[in-house]
C-alpha cells in the first residue's frame, strides 16, 4: 500500500474518491485492530496514511517526528514515510478553519462550546483559540477538571458557537443527536465534525431554529487536500476543495420522490435510476417484503387501525433506507405527512415533489386511498 487510511470502523467513509481525486494516486480504506494498526507503522510498508478515531493519539509514539502544530495539538492524523523516517501532522486543524469560514464562522472573541473529549476536539480547540475565541468550554460523557458534564453545558446561556466532536450522530446511528441547541439562547453557529449523513440532527436541529449550521464534508475534503500536499510535498489549489466538496455531495445524495398516489412516482424514479446509474428504492415495495401483504390488505379496509399500522411499517422502511446515499427513492404518497419521514429523507437526500394534475393521476391498481377520482379529489 502506498496511500491510505487507518481507523475503525471506515464503512462511512468517504476519503478513498476524495483523495485519489485530489492526488491522482490509488488509496486504500484500512480498518485495523490497535494491534494490526501497530504491526502496519512498525512496517513502514507505506508512503503516507491518514489516521481516524479511535487512533490519532495512539500513533504519536511510532512517529518520528511531529509537525510542531501536531505536537502542540497532541493528536495527528497525517502521516508522512519519508526515507523510512515517520512524520506526523494534523491536518485536521486547517479543515476545521476551511469549514467554519466557508460558513461565515469567525471565532473573535466568542464563546465556544466543544462537544467531546477525544483528539478531535484537541484540534477544533487549538483551532478557535488560535483564531482568538474568549471562552473555550468542552463538554464530555466523563467530566472533569477541564470539562464539564453535558447537563452542566446547558446551563452555559452565553455559548455562541457549538461544535460536535463526537461520532453521535455518524452512519449507522443516524437518528442521534449530542445536544439540542435550543438549550443556548445565544448561539450564533453549529457545526459537526460528522459527514455521514451529510445532514445530521444536529445541524438539522440548528437549522431548524434560524442558526447557521453546517456538517463536516467540506472539513473532510480540506484536511485531505492538505494532507495530499503533504503526501506529494507540493502544494495544491484551493479551489478543488470546493469544487470536490459539491461533486461528492452529489453522487452521496438521495434524490427523493414524493407526490400523490399515482402520480407517476415509481416509473420515474425507475427511469431516473437507470439514466443516473444509482439503485433504485420504492418504500411501497420494502413494506409489502417486509409485511409479506400487499398494501391494500396493510391499510385498506373499514378500520383506520389498517391505515396506522401501515404508517408504523411505512416510518420503518423509510428509516431503513434513509440512511443510505446515492439512491433514487420513490416514496408513498402519505410518506411526508409525517415529520419524522421528512427529517429522516432529507439527511442524505433533496425531496422533490412529482406534480401531475388531478384529471392525469392513476386510479386504482393497489392503492387503497384512491380508488377513485372522487378519492384523489379529497386527497
Amino acid at each position: 500500500m502506498e496511500y491510505g487510511l487507518i481507523g475503525l470502523p471506515l464503512g462511512h467513509s468517504f476519503s478513498k474518491s476524495i483523495h485519489e481525486r485530489l492526488g491522482g494516486y490509488a488509496y486504500e480504506l484500512c480498518p485495523v485492530t490497535q494491534e494490526e494498526a501497530a504491526a502496519l507503522l512498525r512496517s513502514r510498508a507505506f508512503r503516507g496514511l491518514n489516521v481516524t478515531i479511535p487512533y490519532k493519539q495512539f500513533v504519536i509514539p511510532f512517529c518520528d517526528e511531529l509537525d510542531p502544530a501536531a505536537r502542540a495539538i497532541g493528536a495527528v492524523n497525517t502521516i508522512v514515510n519519508r526515507g523510512g523516517r515517520l512524520v506526523g501532522y494534523n491536518t485536521d486543524f486547517g479543515g476545521f478553519l476551511y469549514l467554519a469560514n466557508s460558513l461565515g464562522v469567525f471565532f473573535m472573541g466568542k464563546t465556544v462550546l466543544i462537544l467531546g473529549g477525544g483528539a478531535t476536539h484537541r484540534t477544533i480547540a487549538a483551532a478557535a483559540q488560535s483564531e482568538g475565541a474568549a471562552r473555550i468550554l468542552t463538554a464530555s460523557r466523563t467530566p472533569g477538571p477541564d470539562r464539564i458534564s453535558y447537563e452542566q453545558a446547558r446551563g452555559e446561556a452565553g455559548v455562541q458557537i457549538l461544535v460536535n466532536a463526537t461520532p453521535v450522530g455518524m452512519y449507522p446511528q443516524v437518528d442521534d443527536c449530542p445536544i439540542d441547541p435550543a438549550a443556548f439562547p445565544a448561539l450564533e453557529a453549529v457545526l459537526d465534525v460528522v459527514y455521514n449523513p451529510l445532514e445530521t440532527r444536529l445541524v438539522q436541529a440548528a437549522r431548524a431554529l434560524g442558526i447557521p449550521a453546517g456538517g463536516g464534508l467540506a472539513m473532510l475534503t480540506a484536511q485531505a487536500k492538505y494532507a495530499a500536499e503533504r503526501f506529494l510535498d507540493t502544494v495544491l489549489p484551493e479551489e478543488p476543495i470546493a469544487v470536490i466538496t459539491r461533486e461528492i455531495w452529489a453522487q452521496r445524495a438521495n434524490i427523493v420522490l414524493t407526490g400523490m398516489p399515482g402520480s407517476g412516482k415509481t416509473s420515474l424514479g425507475e427511469a431516473l435510476a437507470r439514466w443516473l446509474g444509482r439503485a433504485f428504492v420504492d418504500t411501497d415495495a420494502l413494506i409489502v417484503q417486509a409485511a409479506g401483504k400487499p398494501i391494500a390488505q396493510l391499510s385498506g379496509g373499514e378500520a383506520k387501525q389498517g391505515e396506522a399500522a401501515f404508517r408504523v411499517l411505512e416510518e420503518e422502511a423509510v428509516a431503513r433506507v434513509a440512511k443510505e446515499t446515492g439512491q433514487v427513492i420513490s416514496t408513498g404518497g402519505g410518506c411526508i405527512l409525517r415529520q419524522a419521514n421528512v427529517d429522516r429523507l432529507r439527511q442524505n437526500g433533496v425531496l422533490l415533489h412529482v406534480y401531475r394534475p388531478l384529471e392525469q393521476l392513476s386510479i386504482g391498481g393497489g392503492r387503497p386511498l384512491s380508488q377513485s377520482r372522487a378519492d384523489n379529489e379529497a386527497l
